[in-house]
């Protein structure tokens, strides 16, 4: 059973999820925003990345991203994955 911890309070910092699977997610409390990796330091620095996506820290996926990776086409609620996953 995955278990938590959480550091500084709990309106801020982050909250470590230690998995099932032995992975650890870290989730920033105050967005919400959450990424894994195999140790904490991996964790941090995955949501990090994470946070600077959020924030708007990277370029956003256009039109043309969706097409290059085969995502122009998918429709509200189909569950079919595509095809590099």
């Amino acid at each position: 059973m995955a278990s938590a911890t959480r550091e500084e309070s709990p309106e801020e910092g982050v909250e470590f999820i230690h998995e099932d699977d032995g992975r650890i997610t870290a989730r920033d409390l105050e967005t919400g925003v959450a990424s894994f990796g195999e140790t904490k330091s991996d964790a941090l620095q995955m949501l990090a990345e994470a946070l600077a996506c959020h924030e708007g820290g990277e370029e956003p996926v256009t039109d043309e991203d969706l097409q290059e990776w085969g995502l122009d086409d998918v429709e509200p609620g189909n569950t079919e994955l595509p095809e590099f996953m």
